[in-house]
């Protein structure tokens, strides 16, 4: 039988473990929708690929969130609202919007947990990283975007106003999730809810973003 992982103490980490398994129910369903638009074989099956890998995701906050004892479908309605309104403001209308919108989001999601890690108790480390450091799914996104880009730069105004748009209602949408509790605020800042030190988060996540638009060719 597969061991029981053990549960976080902190009562402060299980709700943010609740909040990031509300955040990939969502992106799961996103992934599912938005899915619909793609051309070929081949983009499904790349697709199928990583929601396979969003679906691991959501099985490990899981774990972390039963162990602890509460409801895997409580943690999900009391938290996804925040993330189904980001995907709602932010919904494609072309499959080379979606690949930007699956790029940008996996590495976003990436970003947020190199910001946050030190601030994380040693328990749960390992289990966020397994979460949200792995973005080798999404790279054929960024593939495909920068093959349209080359062949076709008269999609690439367009795209960066849409890689834009997203980073924006990203960093809106982070804070909201941030202020879902004060107390998950201060966990991921050192205890001070500076508002400096959230500033300094939100630089660094949006020059990171930076960099990936470039890997886009959307620079």
């Amino acid at each position: 039988m597969p061991n029981t992982p053990a549960a976080p103490e902190n009562p402060v980490v299980v709700t943010l473990c609740e909040i990031f398994l509300a955040g990939e129910y969502a992106a799961v369903a996103r992934l599912i929708s938005e899915g619909a638009m793609a051309p070929t074989t081949a983009d499904r099956v790349a697709l199928l690929r990583m929601t396979g890998s969003e679906i691991n995701h959501f099985q490990v906050l899981a774990e972390q969130v039963t162990a602890a004892g509460r409801d895997v479908a409580d943690a999900v309605d009391q938290h996804v609202d925040v993330f189904n309104r980001y995907h709602k403001v932010t919904d494609p209308s072309t499959w080379l919007e979606v690949l930007v919108k699956m790029y940008i989001g996996d590495g976003m999601s990436a970003d947020f947990f190199a910001e946050m890690v030190d601030h994380l108790p040693e328990e749960v480390r390992d289990t966020f990283g397994e979460v949200m450091a792995d973005t080798s799914s999404s790279e054929w996104a960024c593939e495909q975007v920068r093959a349209a880009v080359t062949a076709d730069p008269a999609v690439a105004a367009p795209l960066t106003l849409w890689g834009r748009r997203l980073l924006g209602e990203a960093i809106t949408h982070m804070q909201w999730v941030l202020a879902e509790d004060p107390d998950v605020t201060d966990l991921l800042f050192s205890g001070t809810g500076s508002l400096t030190d959230v500033a300094t988060f939100f630089d660094s996540i949006a020059e990171r973003h930076g960099e990936r638009m470039r890997a886009l060719g959307l620079a």
